[in-house]
């Protein structure tokens, strides 16, 4: 049985998943009242390079500029580095774009992956 932590509404789907969250390089947070209603996370060098795995955004609360309000901040930290990295599959393409994010040259992105949403 897989572990399920509820952060006032938001799942997280796994144990592990809340402990990379906790040693994240950067975290934030979005709050309506006493609700976590979004988080975003970056890990990185510190230097150079930047990677943006999570960004969870409550379903009743997706399409109100949340997600765009948590990118931005995390951008801002890092908006001097060299690279500023992440993956997006469906929806998320749009949003990233819209955000700046592009397709990056002929690259082509390649993991070891051991889940079965993708």
């Amino acid at each position: 049985m897989k572990f399920i932590k509820r952060i006032n509404g938001l799942l997280l789907k796994s144990q592990n998943l809340y402990k990379a969250l906790l040693n994240s390089h950067s975290f934030v947070t979005a709050w309506h009242n006493e609700k976590l209603v979004g988080l975003g996370n970056a890990i990185s060098d510190g230097h150079l390079v930047v990677y943006y795995p999570h960004l969870i955004i409550h379903p009743d609360f997706q399409g109100k500029g949340i997600g765009k309000l948590i990118l931005k901040k995390l951008q801002e930290k890092y908006a001097d580095f060299h690279q500023q990295i992440l993956i997006a599959d469906g929806k998320a393409i749009d949003f990233y774009e819209k955000s700046g994010f592009r397709k990056a040259g002929e690259t082509k992105p390649m993991w070891i992956y051991q889940g079965h949403e993708h």
